[in-house]
């Protein structure tokens, strides 16, 4: 039998009540106006893909509503869109379902319903638990609000909580770095994702770091937060799986280990990404551009790549080596580029991967340094791919129709 890769369905609610500093994620301010125009022009989105490959006849291993903020539109809506998705694609009876949350925007009702519609992970973006942080970065929030969501998810029957965390804030210290940590693990979440803080251009922190209102992030005071993070978490029971996540018990993110496992995935809403069929897309970032080509019939689609076999591969290493356990080049890889081994042994003698056989993984100085040693092994395939790069991979019966 042939292997059929699995398959997720990635949903992006483009809403929040405000836009945190550091955000530069596709999103609008709630209105409900806005909300009564994007929900049918989703479900237009979602009609469009149900009956095409490779998502015809293959029942969803994982659905994932991110954002924005999900909860910030109605429970009720949540659940109709899930609803839809199991109608025209299929969910798996063990599929992973799950809802992005801030703690202020959920309920015990709304969490409940959400429950009873088969969501069975929610990820709250605690970020912080010293309410002082997130007031410098421009986010609501306590630590008390994030104590009563986990109080409230559990009660709704959530045993899959992930909690996020972001270190390099302004103003944050080991200290206080550390009391978030600590107070995490107390809440007993089954994942934790750490991540640091990243300055955007044209977001309200990379201005207020320019105007000197605030310092930006410390390199090395965001390692050292790293280190830290790890530590505790490993003594917590928490393994290291990726490079910014952690998990208890199998708990590994089903839906996020598709782009690390060269899953397929299809992305609905604006911004949101998909990669089917050895092609990338990208939908439109802008809200009323989207609607406006869903109202028109055509797909809101701002790029559309065909991927040669060497970026495939290229991509399929990259994206793999984010995992602690690393890659085998023996396992679902073929036609490596002649030069590839010369720099696995160079990148290895700077201390930034093990290369042993088969097995490649990065070390910690390596996941460090993750965006770099990227590049370095891209360097390798530019050769084939540049022989091959015009050479078509999918049929005209595969490619994406934009009308």
């Amino acid at each position: 039998m042939t292997h059929q890769p699995s398959c997720g369905l990635y949903i992006h609610i483009p809403f929040c009540h405000q836009r945190c500093h550091f955000c530069a994620f596709s999103l609008e301010i709630h209105q409900a106006r806005l909300v009564e125009q994007f929900l049918p022009a989703l479900l237009r989105e979602m009609e469009h893909w149900a009956y095409r490959m490779p998502f015809a006849g293959q029942p969803l291993d994982s659905v994932y509503f991110g954002g924005g903020t999900p909860t910030t539109i109605a429970s009720e809506d949540l659940v109709a869109i899930l609803t839809a998705a199991r109608e025209r694609f299929g969910l798996r009876d063990d599929a992973e379902v799950t809802v992005e949350a801030h703690p202020s925007s959920v309920s015990e009702e709304s969490l409940s319903r959400l429950r009873t519609a088969g969501v069975n992970r929610i990820s709250l973006g605690a970020e912080s638990l010293e309410t002082s942080e997130l007031h410098l970065v421009g986010r609501p929030g306590s630590r008390a609000g994030t104590v009563n969501a986990v109080a409230m998810a559990r009660k709704a029957g959530f045993d899959n909580i992930n909690l996020d965390l972001i270190y390099g804030l302004p103003r944050q210290t080991l200290e206080s770095w550390s009391r978030s940590l600590k107070g995490i693990v107390d809440l007993d979440p089954s994942h934790i994702s750490c991540y640091a803080l990243t300055v955007e251009e044209g977001t309200h922190l990379h201005d207020s770091i320019q105007r000197g209102a605030v310092a930006g992030p410390d390199e090395d005071h965001q390692n050292e937060m790293e280190d830290h993070a790890e530590d505790i978490l490993a003594r917590a029971g928490f393994v290291r799986y990726e490079i910014s996540n952690y998990c208890r018990n199998g708990s590994a993110s089903r839906h996020n280990l598709l782009y690390w496992t060269d899953g397929r995935y299809l992305g609905l809403g604006p911004s949101a990404q998909s990669y089917v069929g050895a092609r990338r897309l990208g939908n439109i970032y802008d809200l009323s551009t989207y609607l406006t080509n869903l109202r028109a019939g055509s797909l809101p689609l701002s790029t559309d790549e065909a991927l040669t076999v060497p970026r495939m591969v290229a991509e399929r290493m990259m994206f793999g080596l984010r995992l602690s356990e690393g890659v085998r080049l023996d396992d679902h890889f073929t036609d490596l580029p002649a030069g590839l081994p010369r720099r696995l042994d160079e990148l290895q003698r700077r201390g930034l991967l093990v290369h042993h056989g088969a097995l490649v993984r990065l070390t910690p100085l390596g996941r460090r340094h993750f965006d770099s040693v990227a590049v370095d092994l891209l360097l390798s395939f530019d050769e084939t791919e540049a022989a091959v790069r015009s050479v078509p991979l999918t049929s005209e019966a595969e490619r994406v129709e934009t009308e």
